[in-house]
This record gives C-alpha cells, structure tokens and sequence, in this order.
C-alpha cells in the first residue's frame, strides 16, 4: 500500500478541525446576535424564492455555521451538519449571484459548498465520535 495513504484519516481531522474552526469564528456573531441579526441574514432567503419567517431562516443558518462547525470539529452527527452547511453555502452563494456580486464575490460560499458536498460522501474518518 502507498505510504501516503495510511495519513487519510489525520488530514480529515485537520480539515475538519480548520474548516470547523473557521465556520464556528464567523458564524458566532451570528449566533449570539439575536432576532435583530437572525431578520437581515434571514432575508437572503428571497434569493431563493423564500420570503416567509426571515428571522426562523436567519436563526437556522447562524445555527449551522456556529454549531455545525462544532459538529464537524467533533466529527458527530457529521454529515447532517455538512448537509446543512452545503444548504447554507448554496443560499449564501444564490445571495451574492443575486445581488450582483459576481462569481468573485459567491466563490467563498461556492468553495465551502463544494467542500461540504464532497465531505457528506468521505465521512468523518476514524478520529470522529461518529466512528466510536
């Protein structure tokens, strides 16, 4: 076997660690802002057809960068949290698209997506409450 494959599982902790890390960073202010914050974040919705309860939508998707970036730090309930960091992305991406921004300003929200989707088929790997 190359050698270099007996290091998957630690290269997904350190990404799980440093993506985990970097979303529960930006996502706390987010979280602890309150309904004020959860309403403005939570109208970026309409750029995917969905105008109804914009502080609920804000709410959610503090909820998935802050706690779902523990989630992957942790590696439990693992690819939920991914999933819900993928559907977090894509709307954050549709916002930008929408607003005019361009692919140079969505390209945060579609590299993450990206890595999300990828990490809901690779999994946690060993070191991960979800392998114990």
């Amino acid at each position: 076997m190359l050698r270099f494959l007996l290091y998957k599982n630690t290269g997904l902790l350190l990404l799980r660690v440093g993506i985990g890390s970097m979303f529960m960073y930006h996502g706390k202010d987010k979280m602890f802002g309150g309904p004020e914050e959860w309403e403005d974040l939570g109208k970026q919705m309409s750029y995917v057809g969905i105008s109804f309860l914009p502080v609920f939508w804000g709410f959610m998707a503090s909820f998935a960068e802050f706690f779902g970036g523990l989630l992957l730090i942790i590696g439990f309930y693992f690819r939920p949290a991914c999933i819900l960091l993928f559907l977090t992305m894509f709307v954050a991406a549709a916002f930008h698209l929408g607003r005019g921004d361009g692919l140079g300003g969505a390209s945060h929200a579609v590299e993450a997506g990206i890595v999300f989707l990828g990490l809901i088929f690779i999994g946690p790997g060993k070191y991960s409450f979800d392998k114990r």
